[in-house]
């Protein structure tokens, strides 16, 4: 009988010693908190409390790779990912030798292959990128099967249904040879549903997580300015003392043409030592004050050139601030500037690589400049108001006709004065759909979507396929993948 029961504790023991292997315990759910608030330092100290007072706890690997994550999202810097990415394969060696019977086993590792997948098509590694989020969903599937009622494995799972599901049509043919396919519709319905559904269960804490990826996927996927408020309510429910909540209130604001608020958001952001570097709020903030005119736009523009060394958005800084002091008619500080763009960043976002392209072309004219960033801030009667009194004869540069009649497409557009939104539209594609600027192929983008909502399809699918047709202009690839997600849309 005594052996028996000796026998009982050393099972029991080993039992209790196998599932500690994955504790997602009180201190790791804080460490969890600081990472999605951006006090990575914080996190780390956790992380290394638990490591002392629990070292077989596998989740603490898990957290050490949400923190390399987020260093490398916020900084973008090439060097730090280099420095970095070489953890991934170790990490995943420790994570095989733990607890095979713990739903956290295979979840974890697929949470580190994501990660790093998601990280390698940051750096425009896309075939690297494609097998190792591969992975993670094979792994996340096997985790299914063993867990069904384990709810983190669909967030990951609905997040790459939405990654596969939104390939651009330049990578989906390399892409479909090695079996890669997904669901953008599907994957963004499983993570709404987990954002009611998870803070009423034991994995409330993971809520925060789906809403970060939800900003994104509701603002640059989607697209629809009408979600704005169910957005900025997902995201109301993070911290108040989170830094990447007063980034995404930023960013989707600025996004959605809520300039103003941005730039209330982004000026009450949380400061102090305790949080990381992130210098693209001061690149956010300058644009949304170039956007309205602010005087002090440059100063923040500057901020971030200063506290950056990431790959994106430096040529397109180094514009803005071109055209800040084009406008305040400094035209030595303004040549000065464009100098930069040509000389300093990379070329590995549109951004930039459209700011290269204006660098080196003649300057713009003031009043579609301006036109521009009122529109860009939602500002639309007064970017009206520089174009009302204009005609196609007082513009002497084609880019510049052509892009009279897009500014005043979109203008209409976004004021819901559809008629004219088209005709002026029309009269982009007409003018400009040989040249290289992008405004032609983009006016035929969007007069598609107007006929789309009006469920007008074969006009939409004649626009859509002109958009398509247009070749060897900017943003081809990106205008090019939306038309022929059109046409899908509406069965053709």
């Amino acid at each position: 009988m005594i052996r028996k029961a000796f026998i009982l504790i050393i099972l029991l023991g080993i039992e209790f010693q196998a599932s500690a292997n994955f504790d997602f315990n009180a201190r790791c759910k804080q460490a969890y908190q600081a990472i999605f608030d951006l006090r990575l330092n914080d996190a780390r100290d956790l992380i290394a409390q638990e490591k002392l007072s629990n070292p077989d706890n596998g989740i603490t690997i898990l957290l050490d790779n949400y923190v390399d994550y987020f260093t490398i999202l916020t900084s973008e810097n090439k060097a730090d990912y280099e420095r970095l990415k070489g953890s991934k394969s170790s990490r995943l060696n420790a994570l095989e030798k733990l607890d095979k019977d713990s739903p956290y086993y295979l979840f974890s590792q697929a949470e580190v292959n994501l990660q790093w997948g998601m990280l390698e098509s940051r750096f425009q590694e896309y075939l690297s990128a494609g097998l190792t989020i591969k992975k993670a969903d094979k792994l996340l599937s096997s985790n299914q099967t063993k867990f069904t009622t384990f709810l983190p494995n669909k967030k990951s799972s609905g997040l790459i249904d939405v990654i596969f599901g939104s390939i651009p049509s330049n990578l989906k043919g390399i892409f479909s040879t090695i079996g890669i396919k997904g669901n953008a519709s599907s994957g963004i319905r499983t993570l709404e549903n987990l954002a009611i559904t998870l803070p009423k269960s034991s994995y409330a804490f993971y809520k925060d997580e789906v809403v970060f990826f939800l900003c994104y996927i509701e603002t640059d996927l989607v697209q629809n300015k009408s979600n704005y408020n169910k957005i900025m309510g997902h995201i109301a429910t993070l911290n108040d003392s989170s830094l990447l909540k007063t980034y995404l209130q930023g960013y989707v604001s600025a996004k959605s043409g809520r300039n103003d608020q941005a730039i209330a958001y982004l000026q009450k952001r949380p400061v102090g030592a305790d949080y990381i570097k992130f210098p693209a709020l001061d690149y956010l903030l300058g644009n949304a004050k170039l956007h309205r005119m602010d005087p002090d736009a440059n100063t923040y523009l500057s901020n971030f050139l200063k506290e950056y060394n990431g790959i994106n958005y430096v040529k397109d800084a180094y514009l803005k601030l071109a055209y800040y002091y084009y406008l305040k008619g400094d035209n030595n500080t303004y040549t000065s500037y464009l100098k930069e763009v040509k000389s300093k960043g990379d070329l590995y976002d549109e951004k930039d690589k459209q700011a290269l392209k204006e660098a080196n072309e003649a300057a713009p004219n003031l009043s579609l400049l301006k036109a521009r960033l009122y529109f860009d801030g939602g500002y639309y009667s007064k970017a009206l108001v520089q174009l009302s009194k204009k005609k196609e004869s007082d513009f002497k540069l084609q880019r510049d006709r052509i892009e009279f009649y897009y500014r005043l497409g979109r203008i209409y557009d976004e004021s819901d004065k559809v008629s004219f939104a088209i005709a002026n539209y029309q009269r982009a594609v007409e003018i400009g759909k040989k040249a290289t600027y992008y405004y032609a192929a983009n006016a035929a983008l969007h007069i598609g979507g107007i006929y789309e909502k009006l469920n007008f399809k074969s006009q939409a699918a004649s626009y859509y396929k002109q958009a398509v047709a247009m070749k060897n202009h900017e943003y081809e690839n990106s205008i090019e993948s939306k038309a022929k997600d059109g046409l899908k849309r509406i069965g053709y």
